[in-house]
Order: C-alpha cells, then sequence, then structure tokens
C-alpha cells in the first residue's frame, strides 16, 4: 500500500487496523490508523472492499506492528491481507470458520 509507505517515510506509527461491515451496501471496511511521534497529527486511512472478495495488502513488510492488527481484523471480519507471512488465527480457535463480528453472525 503506497500510502502506507509514504507515512512510513514521514515518521508516522501504526495504531491500528479493524474493520466496519457495511452489510446493506454488502461492503467491509480496513480503517488504518496512524499517529506521528514528533507533532500531533493523526491520519486515518479507510478502504472498501468487496463483501464477498473482502482482500487488501498487507503493510505488515512496512509496519511490523500491523501483523497483529491484521490478523485479528480476519480473524473477526474476515478479510483477507494478502501477503501476509502468517494469516493464522490470532485470537478464535485455530479451526474457526466464522468470523464474529459480521453483522449477519449468528452464534
Amino acid at each position: 500500500m503506497a500510502a502506507a509507505e509514504i507515512l512510513n517515510r514521514q515518521g508516522f506509527f501504526i495504531e491500528a487496523v479493524t474493520g466496519v461491515d457495511w452489510i446493506a451496501d454488502q461492503e467491509l471496511e480496513v480503517v488504518y490508523d496512524f499517529n506521528h511521534f514528533d507533532e500531533l497529527c493523526r491520519v486515518v486511512i479507510r478502504a472498501r472492499l468487496d463483501r464477498n472478495k473482502a482482500e487488501i495488502q498487507t503493510i505488515s513488510h512496512i509496519y511490523q506492528g500491523a501483523d497483529w492488527h491484521e490478523r485479528e481484523t480476519h480473524d473477526f471480519f474476515g478479510i483477507v491481507f494478502t501477503g501476509h507471512p502468517n494469516l493464522e488465527p490470532l485470537l478464535l480457535p485455530e479451526d474457526a470458520d466464522f468470523h464474529p463480528l459480521l453483522k449477519d453472525f449468528k452464534a
């Protein structure tokens, strides 16, 4: 992701990566929160994805701290971070075939 590379060069760090389920629009959204060490400046990048093929390139090679955030987002929303070195379950059981933060999830 070019935006993450630019922010990294400018001294920003990753705070969080999470998802949003826009079920009525049949989309999922990835939300990246960045902050800066030296000045009060926060940047949020949002990417909307087709809910049926929710894939986006990983930024874990740019920000190592994104590794666990992306794994958690994959666990809970099913978003696939292509190129991620270890997109294994982080918080859910290894055999989980569900994503509990999707709005149509039923326990």
